[in-house]
């Protein structure tokens, strides 16, 4: 004999199936669900400068945070943390690096070999992750040669006028020291024809 099915439970358990088809719709969505934004995608940056890698990321829950930097010297991990807990900075950065929940870190006093590509990777719980990469070049302090140079020749501008200026003093004396010179041998030489005269 078969079993009788009234309609409610019937639709009942069409409901139910729907609702957790929908439960488990949502929770592949959740899973999936991590985003990230980087507003500056490359950075121009000068020696012993302070820069800031800005990212923020959406997901649900708490992710792990991973930073590494590649360059022609090869790839370093950074950082990883996890949003309120201390960060696992790496040796070559103590001390250089400042790290904020949104994902964001801060480089301390950066050099030319800090140029490269900085690559951030958010993994969700549930394994889901997402990665995004910042761009940046650290060049030379330039205004600081050009400062010195301006100072040296400013130095040079300076003794060459004082050295001019000297050169047309000592020429002006020597010009009258010949001039009293000349004056003085006509004086002589009127004084000795003056003589001749008398004598004759």
């Amino acid at each position: 004999m078969r079993p009788v099915w009234c309609g409610s439970s019937k639709t009942r358990a069409i409901s139910l199936g729907l609702f957790a088809l929908c439960l488990a719709a949502v929770r592949c969505l959740q899973s999936q669900g991590v985003s990230l934004y980087i507003p500056q995608s490359t950075i121009n940056a000068t020696v012993e400068e302070d820069i800031l890698l800005s990212v923020d990321y959406t997901c649900h829950g708490v992710p792990t945070i991973e930073w590494k930097y590649t360059s022609n010297w090869g790839v370093q991990k950074i950082v990883e943390w996890k949003p309120g807990t201390p960060a696992n900075i790496s040796q070559s950065h103590k001390d250089r690096v400042c790290t904020f929940d949104n994902g964001s870190i801060q480089l301390f006093h950066v050099g030319v070999r800090d140029s490269g590509y900085y690559v951030i990777t958010v993994t969700e719980s549930l394994g889901s992750s997402q990665f995004g990469t910042i761009v940046l070049h650290v060049s030379e302090i330039l205004y600081e040669d050009l400062h010195f140079v301006a100072v040296f020749l400013a130095l040079l501008g300076a003794v060459a006028a004082v050295l001019i200026s000297l050169m047309w003093v000592c020429n002006r004396c020597a010009y009258k020291f010949q001039k009293k010179r000349r004056h003085k041998l006509k004086e002589s030489t009127t004084e000795e024809t003056e003589l001749q005269d008398v004598e004759c």
